[in-house]
């Protein structure tokens, strides 16, 4: 948290520090024992330890009884829940993503930004999509995923470039593209053209396009599709799914 938002007269600290304890669970942290935890709140082990009981006790926190460890409880599921139903842009998006997936057949995403991260709000997977591809709430670097990409190209050109000098970047596999300059030219290839295309970035044989989503007058999202790297090339993507994707992007 920066300093300015410490300062602030209306921030309570110890709820600052009960999230740390919430956001610390993940995708690669599913169970964590209370020393884990402080750790990766970064909190002693007394305040870490009142605080998971706390939120055990409200029902957000599972405690296994023999090992001790804490994973998220089912009522974590409504505060997803809250955030779907506020959203006037996912439940604008999920009807035309619906008609989406039925045109193409292939995985389709809503993309949001978060800072210089994207979100994945909604998700409508293929048949061969795998569980992790199914989730909401998965957290990706802007940068490294089409959908980043796609977003970044409606700034203007200096916007651009000092997203790309200062936003962070994540290996995911030894095909994840990590020059920078190269991901500037791809941004500003996705203004030219419309969309934006990345393989094997996070997942090796996978090829995202995305397009962004312009609305009220600004971009904080796309539409992705995911589809096999193994069986479509590029010159059929651009034939079979930019002009639906670009279609569905443009209806906002």
């Amino acid at each position: 948290m920066a300093g300015e938002d410490r300062q602030d007269t209306l921030f309570v600290a110890s709820v600052e520090k009960g999230m740390r304890v919430l956001a610390a669970f993940g995708e690669e942290r599913t169970e964590l024992g209370l020393r884990e935890l402080a750790e990766a709140a970064g909190l002693d082990k007394s305040a870490t330890q009142r605080l998971a009981n706390t939120f055990h006790r409200l029902g957000y926190l599972d405690k296994d009884a023999v090992t001790r460890r804490y994973r998220p409880a089912v009522k974590f599921l409504e505060l997803a829940n809250a955030y779907l139903w506020s959203d006037g842009l996912v439940r604008a998006a999920m009807p035309k993503l619906i008609d989406l997936r039925q045109k193409i057949g292939e995985t389709v995403n809503l993309a949001l930004l978060d800072q210089d991260s994207i979100v994945y709000a909604a998700r409508l997977p293929s048949a061969r999509t795998a569980y992790a591809a199914t989730i909401i709430g998965r957290r990706a670097p802007a940068l490294n995923t089409s959908s980043g990409r796609a977003i970044l190209s409606l700034r203007d050109e200096e916007e651009r470039r000092r997203c790309v000098e200062e936003w962070p970047m994540r290996r995911y596999t030894p095909g994840t593209l990590m020059d920078r300059p190269k991901i500037l030219e791809l941004i500003n290839e996705a203004a030219e053209n419309g969309y934006s295309v990345a393989s094997n970035e996070l997942l090796m044989n996978e090829v995202g396009i995305s397009a962004p989503i312009r609305r009220e007058g600004t971009a904080r999202a796309a539409i992705q599709c995911s589809v096999s790297g193994l069986t479509w090339d590029r010159a059929r993507l651009v034939k079979e799914i930019v002009p639906y994707l670009i279609d569905t992007a443009h209806s906002f």
